[in-house]
């Protein structure tokens, strides 16, 4: 083969691959009221998806961001808030949703988890914080018995009364009722943490999927993304005994996916739930007790353009993390790989502005 038949077969071969890669653009880019993000975490090996905020108890300008990339060689990273990467667990089959819960009793002592799905072995992970080290015995199997398994989105509920900590789980495809699995989480007495199914509920539309999943601990409130459709809610304690969905909300103005829901808490009932709105690159926000007195009534408050690309997963916390973030952090995932976290102050300057208007 001569020299220029080489060179052509290169350039095809070239061209091939980058049209069978996605093409990450930024439709912000040149907007002006776009909220640029304050740091951008290193890039993941291979797909980032879902964050979330570990709180240091000792000294929160050391609190952790953890967050998954998702692939057959996927792993679970954690960021310090300069957005550098500290650890590294791989090994996990398609980390999909993380989330995290302080105190579990684990050997007598309290331990702070990080929770993460493994879609591809369908079963969740459970690692203790800060050091990340595996209490689950190589892992949890959820959707036990069902023929559409694939868990994907995850939260984490501590009930008030006697600090029980539950695993919400949702998955690829599932029932039009019982769509989420909830389960408990307790010590084995040998030093790892097993989940029971202590309840299965939650309405599902068919369109898509459900991935984004969040929990209001202190109002008891679980809510989850039915892509295409909205945001569900539900209540959070298995022994209400109530199943009954109380709210569906966020239905209108969406561009494509409902995608990764954050709650940020300015009072003991008050706050936003933001909510992605992945095909226009934005977030929705709605107040966290509701509109007009109606604690189910959720009325758009302002929706904000953000510098992070199709956002998947997304977290937020009020706490004093430092001088970069004296009211909290806002993080979102971007498809380019990365995290973007968001000093709250700018959030909080467009709700601001939006509710003067």
């Amino acid at each position: 083969m001569n020299l220029s038949k080489t060179y052509f077969l290169g350039l095809m071969l070239l061209a091939l691959n980058a049209c069978g890669q996605k093409i990450k653009e930024d439709k912000n880019k040149n907007n002006a009221n776009t909220v640029q993000a304050t740091v951008i975490t290193e890039k993941v090996k291979h797909d980032t998806d879902d964050p979330a905020i570990w709180i240091n108890p000792a000294d929160a300008s050391k609190s952790l961001i953890l967050g998954t990339d998702k692939d057959t060689d996927g792993a679970l990273y954690a960021f310090d808030l300069s957005g550098k990467v500290v650890k590294r667990v791989g090994n996990i089959q398609r980390p999909n949703n993380v989330d995290i819960a302080y105190g579990i009793m684990l050997n007598g002592k309290k331990v702070d988890v990080a929770v993460t799905t493994e879609r591809q072995a369908n079963k969740i992970r459970i690692l203790t914080l800060p050091d990340l080290q595996p209490i689950d015995n190589g892992g949890i199997e959820v959707f036990a018995g069902e023929t559409e398994r694939d868990p994907m989105g995850v939260a984490l509920y501590t009930r008030p009364s006697d600090q029980a900590i539950f695993a919400i789980v949702g998955r690829k495809s599932g029932p039009a009722d019982g769509y989420l699995w909830q389960y408990e989480l307790k010590d084995n007495g040998k030093g790892a943490l097993t989940g029971t199914v202590v309840r299965k509920f939650g309405k599902y539309s068919g369109k898509k999927e459900i991935e984004a999943i969040a929990v209001d601990n202190e109002l008891g409130f679980i809510y989850y993304s039915d892509e295409q459709v909205g945001v569900r809610k539900y209540l959070a304690d298995p022994a209400a005994k109530n199943d009954q969905e109380l709210a569906l909300f966020a239905k209108t103005g969406f561009s494509e996916d409902h995608e990764g829901i954050a709650i940020y808490k300015t009072g003991a009932k008050t706050g936003y739930i933001l909510v992605s709105n992945q095909g226009s690159q934005s977030f929705m926000v709605y107040p966290r007790e509701g509109s007009n007195g109606n604690a189910n009534q959720y009325d758009l408050i302002t929706e904000f353009p953000v510098s992070a690309m199709e956002t998947d997963g997304a977290d937020a916390t009020n706490v004093n993390l430092g001088p970069n973030y004296p009211e909290g952090v806002f993080v979102a995932m971007s498809t380019d790989k990365t995290f973007h976290f968001y000093d709250w102050r700018l959030i909080a300057a467009k709700i601001k502005a939006a509710v003067k208007k």
